[in-house]
């Protein structure tokens, strides 16, 4: 489909822009995950899936998605005569996304922050090309304290996912608020994460041993801080 080459991907019909309008192909995600989910609890294996779409900015996009899913969902319980539970959620990876938590919580179980992207999209670059065109430039001119791919923009980016996920957490109370990207196995990006009270963070597997006594550290910080 030549018609859907684009030079910057990251910035155009991908995700949800895709998957709304070409509705088939969430449909057929859909299918596979549910239907090999009923099978293992056919077989007395208990799973749970957790659908999450990608890449939106308005909250009707979202909401058009879970119409899709559900709708397939249903078609298929009524076919495999069997019903499971799933969680729908989404990944924020757009500024405004970012802004309009209250709105999104409506239609989501969970939040899922994919910092890498929403850290492009906030400032407004390509992490494949900056790293080796001006970032070691800004750093060691410290126009930049570090590299914001590499360790989270607390004074930007960190507003953002705070602002998201507090807004979300009070517009539905069972919220579940995750981080996804290498900036959830940064040390210093796990404290102020602890300190946004988001639930998770995920990593590549060799960040998980630094990442987990970094949780710990911040935890204990967070108590002795609120004990003072």
């Amino acid at each position: 489909m030549t018609e859907l080459r684009e030079d910057n991907s990251m910035m155009g019909q991908r995700g949800v822009r895709l998957g709304i309008i070409y509705t088939d192909i969430y449909s057929m995600k859909v299918e596979a995950i549910l239907e090999a989910a009923i099978e293992l609890a056919k077989e007395g294996i208990k799973v749970k899936p957790e659908i999450m779409i990608s890449q939106f900015a308005i909250g009707n996009e979202l909401k058009r998605a879970k119409g899709i899913v559900i709708n397939t969902a249903e078609s298929i319980f009524k076919r495999m005569h069997k019903r499971i539970e799933f969680k729908f959620g989404t990944m924020i990876e757009t500024p405004r996304a970012a802004l309009t938590g209250s709105e999104l919580a409506k239609y989501a179980d969970f939040f899922s922050f994919s910092t890498n992207d929403l850290t492009q999209a906030t400032f407004a670059f390509s992490r494949d090309e900056v790293e080796a065109k001006f970032i070691p430039f800004y750093i060691e001119n410290k126009i930049l304290p570090s590299d914001p791919l590499a360790q989270l923009d607390t004074g930007g980016v960190g507003k953002l996912i705070k602002l998201c996920a507090d807004e979300g957490k009070q517009a539905n109370k069972t919220l579940e608020v995750g981080v996804c990207g290498e900036h959830g196995g940064d040390p210093s990006s796990i404290e102020f994460f602890n300190s946004a009270k988001i639930d998770y963070v995920s990593m590549s597997p060799t960040r998980i041993p630094i990442a987990r006594l970094a949780a710990a550290r911040a935890a204990i910080s967070g108590e002795r801080k609120s004990t003072v």
